[in-house]
């Protein structure tokens, strides 16, 4: 896991110094890693429920999907082949992101997103021209390693470049990139499918190169926390003058200090693992185990990136299952995550991850219930309502 140097200070928040243009400018160029990451969850689903797409590589599925309706909606788009396509990334981000908190630590945060996006840049040209299966599944390698490292690498940067008061607004940020990630791509989705000729599925993976390129280039000139110069170079003077100009003051003793003694704690550590897993730490790590394991096998993730291929299974057109996926999964999505930016910081963390628990429970409750009673096994009662 990657260290970073929290700072616990009852003051903390009262540090002096103010929100610069030169942190907004940094962390909206490392908050394009959330957008990669979104940009992939929309695009997939999209991609994956296009004709042409399917025709050239999945043949076995577009045949089941137009011609077979013996076969059970729910197992139209079953293919051990598919599910390679779209697992491939994830199991590659999971094994990358392992190493990727070794480059985190020892090279700092910005090597780490500088590998990410250079992976995701590639996988996306590769996606983008692949004439077969293999090109296919190795671009989606590829993109799986960029996302590991982003993932692991842009929150640190994020919370450790944003003053204090305004560090929960700042780390939202890399949701609201994410979800503006899975708008841009289902509307971009939407408009390729109409391309004629059946090739619009290749600007639709290839376009990801957009914001890998803004992530890659800006790596170069981003500049490093002030915790990783810490962590790795142990210079309080090259740390100062870095925290200077992040925080917009030249009085920045007391964050400094503070800093400093986190990374004096944390070298003393020798077994983080070991000491970690003690009793008195037991509540922290479940609590740090348990909140993103549920958030994510409630399977809200699964909505997000199969929502075209849901609606397709429930008959309605390509097209009218890319604009309802923009528009539902995408739009709202935006909206709503930069309301919870707008209100983390007042509101605090608490109450927005119960009110999100709500809605997520609420949603998928009725998600399952429509498709129970108007799909079924092999209905078709919304053939053609949107097409």
């Amino acid at each position: 896991m990657a260290v970073g140097l929290a700072i616990t200070s009852e003051g903390g928040q009262y540090y002096n110094g103010k929100v610069t243009p030169f942190v907004v400018l940094s962390c909206i160029v490392a908050a394009t890693g959330g957008l990669i990451f979104g940009y992939d969850i929309g695009i997939s689903g999209g991609v994956t429920s296009m004709e042409p797409f399917l025709k050239k590589f999945f043949p076995g599925v577009y045949t089941k999907m137009r011609e077979d309706t013996k076969v059970s909606n729910y197992c139209k788009f079953d293919s051990q082949l598919l599910t390679t396509f779209t697992s491939s990334l994830y199991i590659a981000g999971l094994i990358a992101s392992l190493f990727a908190s070794s480059v985190t630590r020892a090279f700092g945060r910005k090597a780490s997103i500088l590998v990410g996006g250079t992976a995701f840049l590639a996988g996306s040209a590769l996606g983008g021209a692949a004439f077969n299966i293999y090109m296919l599944i190795f671009g989606r390698v590829l993109l799986g390693i960029g996302i590991g490292f982003a993932n692991q690498s842009v929150p640190l940067y994020l919370s450790e470049m944003a003053p204090p008061k305004h560090r929960g607004a700042f780390n939202i940020g890399f949701q609201v990139c994410l979800a503006i990630g899975v708008l841009s791509a289902n509307l971009l989705n939407y408009g390729t499918q109409k391309i004629k000729g059946g090739w619009g599925w290749r600007i639709s993976l290839a376009m990801a190169a957009a914001p890998a390129s803004i992530l890659t280039v800006g790596a170069l000139f981003m500049p490093e926390t002030p915790n990783s110069i810490i962590q790795r170079s142990n210079d309080p003077q090259k740390a100062k003058r870095m925290l200077q100009r992040v925080r917009g003051t030249a009085d920045v003793e007391a964050e400094l200090n503070d800093l400093i003694r986190a990374s004096s704690i944390s070298k003393t550590i020798n077994h983080p693992f070991k000491k970690i897993i003690q009793r008195k730490y037991r509540p922290q790590l479940v609590m740090a185990i348990l909140i993103p394991f549920f958030q994510q096998v409630t399977g809200i993730n699964i909505i997000g990136l199969y929502a075209p291929v849901l609606l397709r299974t429930l008959k309605l057109g390509e097209s009218a299952s890319l604009l309802l996926s923009a528009v539902v999964t995408g739009g709202i999505g935006t909206v709503l995550t930069i309301i919870s930016m707008i209100l983390v910081d007042k509101l605090g963390r608490k109450i927005l991850f119960l009110v999100g628990g709500i809605q997520m429970f609420v949603s998928q409750v009725i998600i399952g219930s429509i498709m129970a009673a108007v799909l079924g096994d092999h209905g078709d009662s919304a053939k053609a309502m949107l097409t």
